[in-house]
């Protein structure tokens, strides 16, 4: 788990959770519309973000209602920040994989680049840039065909006060391979540059780094993560960079905004001694604005900048100020239908049908001392995705297990949010630390993936 802070006018970044998944009983859940950029559709929400897992182990804590309401049910920026070419491939897998079960777009946003932050507060990276290059191609792998959202190396592009001509000239190439590695494993994937924020470098000199470092080949730029200026002032900022590069040659960009941390005052960069903050929009690609592809919260509300408590950690005080008196978030009904899908995670692409996903059952949860197991599946030629709800029947679970049995030849290569005993046959699903918990009619979730055929839609639940 990295834990990490930007300081001077720029921004605070996170600790990045392993994909898992818990209950958080009453969030309501926001879902994007129609996109007046080029991205449409709901974002997802990671069920085991910091925020999540507090409210779920502090249900009577005073501030849990509002901090549940108004940051934990919203979605938020995954943060991948350790130098692990050995597993970033199977972490990335599981993450989108979870979405894509979910039939959201996840946000990731890249962090990992050689010098980082100039050996400041968030000081490393890869080593050099020839492993960062390793490191990109393997987490590349694991991002599936569907629609994807990355936030490719936050203050590499705004802060270059450390790097010399060479150095420079590296970076800039590193970053710009990146996009097109990134592009390359997954072509619908979203590839958003560094812009820094309005109140750092001009829009000119923001469209020439962009430029530099290959925004030809990205989709856009994004603006104001973890910072506090203004949607209106970064929207204005955005438009001044597009218009830049139209005037390079360089069309068709699109501009993010992270507005987790911008409703109320703007100013000196740390979150941890200013009560003046609040959260801003909430996330959504329905901006009203085309040049706007999405409002994303990419800094998670509620962790530290380092000032005062450990940079990125969860503390419910921030979280609490943040949201304590700001406006509820919308509600909307989720699509009753799937939206199109193409290939979920796989090392090899399919060759042959597009992917289909079994409906879930309707079993109403049981009436007595039990808990029921549905199955949403996702499967295409070679391999599938399974989300599962366990729901406690008229009594709380205090922990659950889910025993399902996979057709011949199938087999487990992946799980969130559970502990799996067995990858073939009859497979039992364990809860985690985190969400063995359910309260009376209540549901959690988990999820795996497999080669082969899926199971089918109901499983076995057992309580205890």
């Amino acid at each position: 788990m990295a834990i990490l802070s930007l300081r001077r006018r720029r921004s605070a970044v996170v600790s990045a959770a392993a994909v898992a998944g818990l209950t958080a009983a009453g969030i309501c859940l926001t879902v994007g519309g129609a996109s007046a950029g080029t991205v449409s559709g709901s974002l997802y929400r990671d069920p085991s973000s910091a925020v999540v897992r507090w409210v779920a182990a502090n249900p009577g804590d005073s501030r849990a209602a509002v901090i549940r309401d108004k940051i934990a049910s919203q979605p938020q920026a995954h943060w991948y920040a350790n130098f692990n070419p050995s597993t970033i491939q199977s972490e990335v897998s599981s993450f989108v994989g979870a979405a894509n079960a979910a039939q959201q777009i996840p946000v990731l946003s890249v962090y990992e680049i050689t010098n980082r932050d100039c050996g400041g507060a968030s000081a490393g990276g890869a080593p050099d840039l020839n492993q960062y290059q390793t490191w990109v191609s393997n987490f590349a792998r694991g991002l599936g065909n569907q629609t994807v959202l990355i936030i490719l190396e936050t203050d590499s592009l705004a802060l270059q006060t450390c790097l010399g001509s060479a150095e420079l000239n590296a970076r800039n190439q590193a970053i710009s391979t990146a996009t097109r590695t990134i592009k390359s494993g997954n072509p619908n994937a979203k590839v958003y540059l560094d812009g820094g924020h309005s109140t750092w470098n001009s829009a000119n000199e923001t469209a020439n780094r962009l430029r530099n470092a290959g925004v030809q080949y990205a989709d856009g730029f994004f603006t104001n993560v973890s910072n506090f200026n203004p949607t209106s002032s970064e929207a204005n900022f955005g438009r001044a960079v597009i218009s830049a590069l139209n005037g390079m040659g360089i069309s068709g960009k699109r501009q993010v905004i992270d507005t987790s941390r911008n409703g109320g005052a703007s100013g000196d960069w740390c979150a941890d001694d200013n009560t003046d903050r609040r959260i801003g929009a909430y996330p959504t690609t329905n901006t009203g604005d085309a040049n706007i592809d999405a409002y994303l919260w990419v800094k998670p509300p509620g962790e530290a900048d380092g000032c005062r408590y450990a940079a990125g950690s969860f503390q419910p005080d921030l979280a609490f100020s943040l949201a304590n008196g700001a406006p509820n978030p919308p509600t909307t009904t989720p699509p009753t239908t799937a939206p199109p899908t193409t290939t979920p995670p796989t090392t090899t692409p399919p060759t042959t049908a597009p992917p289909t996903t079994a409906p879930p059952t309707t079993t109403p949860p049981p009436t007595g001392n039990g808990c029921s197991a549905s199955v949403v599946l996702n499967q295409w030629s070679g391999g599938f995705t399974a989300s599962v709800t366990v729901t406690a029947g008229s009594t709380a679970l205090n922990g659950w297990t889910v025993t399902l049995t996979l057709p011949g030849g199938a087999a487990v290569t992946g799980v969130w949010s559970a502990q799996a005993s067995g990858t073939s046959g009859t497979v039992r699903f364990t809860n985690v630390g985190y969400n063995g918990q359910v309260g009376a009619g209540q549901s959690t979730n988990f999820g795996f993936q497999g080669t082969g055929t899926g199971p089918g839609t109901t499983a076995g639940c057992t309580a205890g």
